[in-house]
C-alpha cells in the first residue's frame, strides 16, 4: 500500500506575492519570452442593471467595456505605474 501525497489546497497562495499576482515581465501564458505589457483577468460581481449601464456608456463612447474600465482604473490608481518600478517618479 502506498501513502497518498498530501494535497495542496486549491486556494493555497505562493509565499512570493509577485509569483501570486503575476508581476509584469514574467513569462507569458504560453511560456514565451518576457513581455513589457502585462494583462490579467479580473472578475467582479455587479448588478445586471449596472452591467447594462456600463455597456451602454461604452457603446455611446465608441469604446469597448474593457478599454473603458482599464482607463477608469488607470485614472483611479495612477501610482500603480510608480509601484512597479520601485516607487521612482
Amino acid at each position: 500500500m502506498t501513502l497518498a501525497k498530501p494535497r495542496r489546497g486549491l486556494a493555497a497562495r505562493p509565499t512570493d506575492p509577485d509569483a501570486w499576482v503575476g508581476a509584469p515581465g514574467q513569462h507569458d501564458r504560453n511560456g514565451g519570452a518576457k513581455t513589457e505589457k502585462f494583462s490579467a483577468r479580473l472578475t467582479i460581481d455587479i448588478t445586471p442593471k449596472l452591467r447594462g449601464l456600463i455597456k451602454i456608456v461604452a457603446f455611446e463612447r465608441g469604446v469597448t467595456v474593457a478599454d473603458m474600465l482599464r482607463a477608469l482604473f488607470e485614472r483611479e490608481f495612477p501610482e500603480a505605474e510608480n509601484r512597479s518600478n520601485g516607487g521612482a517618479s
